[in-house]
């Protein structure tokens, strides 16, 4: 019998899994720089960036492709 694998790279992670590492990775000032919405430049919050990022599929895609972009073995700076 054979598995199904799903294609998709974010399968099985939530937007608050997506969201909080990349918090912890960039910190929201970078954040804010490297994708520019509001909810990581004025007074961020994981709470308050979630409300926006479910209701605004555009930044969500963003944030998503971020993460998939992002390599989170190499320390931020490094090149």
């Amino acid at each position: 019998m054979s598995e199904n694998k799903s294609n998709d790279p974010l399968h099985g992670l939530t937007l608050v899994q997506i969201l909080i590492k990349l918090v912890d990775y960039y910190g929201w000032e970078e954040l804010g720089l490297l994708i520019e919405i509001r909810c990581f430049n004025s007074n961020p919050s994981i709470n308050s960036c979630l409300k926006f990022l479910r209701k605004t599929p555009w930044a969500r895609k963003k944030v998503e492709n971020l993460y998939l972009d992002t390599d989170f073995d190499k320390p931020l700076g490094e090149y």
